[in-house]
């Protein structure tokens, strides 16, 4: 029988403040050059219907999974969108966990498994992120909207079961 995970948790790819609100600003642009454009309807038409896209391309990118972490018994996996393949941390090898920000940056872009230099990223939104160093120096950054529960979980499935 399939043990239950210990931590679950969706991040989704259009959830991120700073990327809503340049949507949201792209389409408040569209709409007020319509409202000023209104004589002239063939190239005001245009400002409307992309306006509009906008703003449903934004609503059905806050539903789409960018990837899920699942915590288990002595392994942390991430799976990603459609193609993307399974990531799984053993968690023997990690020998430190650490609560950090993800960076230091004000707008940073969603990723799955980017690898540079010599750390490999997961991010979908928000400043917080779990830093897990494995013993041969690689860090792995996972971005998540919970950092003290996920770092909990991990190191709760780092012990062994039944000490």
């Amino acid at each position: 029988m399939a043990e239950k995970p210990i931590y679950i948790e969706n991040q989704y790819m259009g959830r991120d403040r700073s990327w809503v609100s340049v949507r949201l600003l792209l389409a408040l642009f569209c709409f007020v050059a319509y409202y000023i454009n209104i004589e002239r309807e063939n190239e005001s038409q245009l400002f409307l219907i992309v306006g509009s896209a906008v703003i449903f391309v934004s609503i059905v990118m806050m539903y789409m999974l960018h990837y899920r972490v699942t915590v288990e018994q002595g392994s942390v996996k991430l799976s990603g969108l459609w193609t993307t393949r399974l990531v799984k941390i053993d968690l023997n090898s990690i020998v430190n966990v650490e609560c950090k920000p993800y960076s230091s940056f004000f707008i940073n872009n969603p990723v799955y498994n980017l690898h540079q230099r010599g750390k490999i990223k997961f991010y979908a939104g928000g400043k917080d992120a779990v830093w897990l160093t494995d013993r041969d120096g690689l860090v792995y950054i996972i971005g998540t909207q919970r950092q003290v529960e996920l770092q909990q979980a991990i190191l709760k499935a780092k012990t062994k079961p039944g000490i």
